[in-house]
C-alpha cells in the first residue's frame, strides 16, 4: 500500500468557498494533485453540525449522541467536534476533508483530537482545510494553494510555513464616528455577577461566579470546551431563566424585578460566527450596518439622514465605503466580520460581545479584526467582552476571566 498524501488546503479569498468543499469531497480538485483512494468522503465542518442539528430539530432524530444521550444541538462547541469525529470515523469514509479542525477548541480537545487523527491517518485520507498555520496538523506535508477556484500551486510544508504574513498596523486611520445618542444608566458597574451558580439536570455548570464589568472595560472571557462560557453570555443577555432569583444585575436592574429581555438586549451589541448566515442573501453591505440601528435581521425601516452617514462614516473606517452597495454575502469571511462589528457597534451600545469572533479566519484576517477592536476599546466607552478558547496575538485586553472548570461546576478567576 502506496503511503497516503495528507495535505492542507489554503483557500484564498476569491474562491467560492462552498464550491471549492464540494469538489474537494467529490475527488475533483484534487486528482491532478494527488492520489485520492475509492469510498465516499466525509465532511468535518460545522456545515456538516449544524446540516445535523437541522435534521435534529425537524425529525426529532438525534444521529449523534453522547454517552449521556445528548444531542448534538445541546452540547458545546467542542463536545460538538470530538462528537462528530468519531462518528465520522465509525462510518469509515475514503478519505476526510477537515475545515478548520482546531478551531473553537481548547488545548485539551486539540491533543485529542491530534491524537485521535495520528492514528486514523495511518489508514484514511487526511485533506485539511486550513485558516492558521499554526493549527496544520503534524503529518501533513505538502499544501494546496486553491486560487480562482483551482489549484495553482503545489509546495512542501517547510517552504510554506517560512511565508510571512502580512498584515499592516494602523489599518484603520479613520477615527471612529461619534455616538448618536446617549444612554441613561445608573451608576455602577454594566454587569454584576455575585455567587451566581447554574446547573442542569443536576449537573453544576457555573459555581459561585462573581464577576463585575464596568463601563468601558475590555474583558477576554476564558475557559475549556464546556466551561460555561456559553452559559455565562446567555445570563448576560437576559436569555437564560437560570438568572432569576440569583444575584444578577444587569444593566442597573437585579434580574427579575419586572425588566423584558428587550431591555436589557438593547444595552448590548452582540456578534458571533454564526450571525451572517441568518441575514437576507442580497442585503447590500451599507443595509447591514443600518440594521444595526434597528436591531433587526435586514432592514425594514426608512433610515434618517443621520444614521445613513454615521453608518457610511463607518463603512470608512473599515475601508469598505466605496464597496457599501455591493451585497454582503459576496464578501470575504474577514471583511463579513468587520461590517457585523460596525452593525453592532454603530449604536454605540454600552456593552459589545464578541463571541468566538475570529473563527474560521485566517492568519492575516485575524490580525486586522484584533486591530479593529483595540481600536474600538481605545476610542469608545463601550465595554467589550471578547470570548474566545484561545489567547490571539495582538489583541490587548485590560483583564481577563477566566473560567476553571471542576467536579462542581467551573469557578472564575479575574487578572489582569
Amino acid at each position: 500500500m502506496s503511503e497516503l498524501q495528507h495535505c492542507a488546503i489554503d483557500i484564498a479569498a476569491d474562491c467560492n468557498y462552498d464550491w471549492v468543499i464540494e469538489n474537494l469531497l467529490n475527488g475533483k480538485l484534487l486528482q491532478d494533485s494527488i492520489a485520492v483512494p475509492e469510498g465516499e468522503s466525509a465532511l468535518y465542518s460545522h456545515l456538516t453540525i449544524n446540516k445535523i442539528i437541522e435534521e435534529e430539530l425537524l425529525h426529532d432524530h438525534f444521529e449523534i449522541t453522547t454517552a449521556t444521550n445528548s444531542s448534538l444541538k445541546s452540547m458545546s462547541s467542542g463536545e460538538q467536534k470530538k462528537a462528530l469525529l468519531q462518528y465520522i470515523i465509525h462510518k469509515k469514509p475514503g478519505f476526510i476533508v477537515m475545515d478548520n479542525v482546531l478551531d473553537n477548541l481548547d488545548v485539551a480537545a486539540q491533543e485529542n483530537i491530534l491524537a485521535t487523527l495520528k492514528k486514523i491517518a495511518a489508514s484514511t485520507l487526511i485533506i485539511q482545510v486550513i485558516t492558521r498555520k499554526k493549527d496544520i496538523l503534524p503529518f501533513i506535508k505538502n499544501v494546496l494553494l486553491i486560487q480562482n477556484n483551482t489549484i495553482s500551486k503545489k509546495e512542501n510544508i517547510a517552504d510554506y510555513l517560512k511565508e510571512k504574513n502580512t498584515a499592516a498596523a494602523g489599518h484603520f486611520p479613520n477615527a471612529i464616528p461619534p455616538a448618536l445618542h446617549t444612554y441613561t444608566l445608573p451608576a455602577g458597574p454594566l454587569v454584576q455577577l455575585c455567587d451566581v451558580s447554574v446547573s442542569y439536570e443536576g449537573r453544576k455548570i457555573l459555581n459561585k461566579i462573581n464577576w463585575i464589568i464596568n463601563p468601558g472595560e475590555f474583558w477576554q472571557l476564558a475557559g475549556p470546551n464546556g466551561s460555561g462560557k456559553s452559559t455565562i453570555l446567555s445570563l448576560i443577555t437576559g436569555d437564560n431563566p437560570k438568572g432569576y432569583g440569583q444575584d444578577l444585575f444587569l444593566f442597573g436592574m437585579k434580574k427579575g424585578n419586572g425588566e423584558t429581555v428587550w431591555d436589557i438586549k438593547q444595552n448590548i451589541g452582540y456578534l458571533n460566527a454564526t450571525m451572517a448566515q441568518f441575514f437576507p442573501r442580497l442585503d447590500s453591505i451599507e443595509k447591514m450596518v443600518l440594521s444595526g440601528f434597528f436591531d433587526s435581521i435586514g432592514l425594514y425601516c426608512v433610515p434618517n439622514e443621520t444614521q445613513v452617514k454615521t453608518a457610511q462614516a463607518w463603512l470608512q473606517v473599515i475601508g469598505l465605503y466605496e464597496e457599501r452597495h455591493a451585497p454582503f454575502c459576496f464578501l470575504p469571511l474577514g471583511k463579513q466580520r468587520m461590517v457585523l462589528v460596525a452593525r453592532a457597534m454603530v449604536k454605540h451600545p454600552p456593552l459589545l460581545i464578541l463571541d468566538e469572533p475570529a473563527s474560521g479566519l485566517d492568519d492575516k484576517s485575524v490580525v486586522i479584526f484584533t486591530t479593529l477592536i483595540n481600536k474600538i476599546a481605545a476610542e469608545s466607552t463601550t465595554a467589550i467582552v471578547y470570548v474566545s478558547h484561545r489567547p490571539e496575538e495582538g489583541l490587548d485586553p485590560q483583564y481577563i476571566f477566566e473560567l476553571l472548570a471542576g467536579e462542581n461546576g467551573s469557578q472564575g478567576i479575574s487578572k489582569k
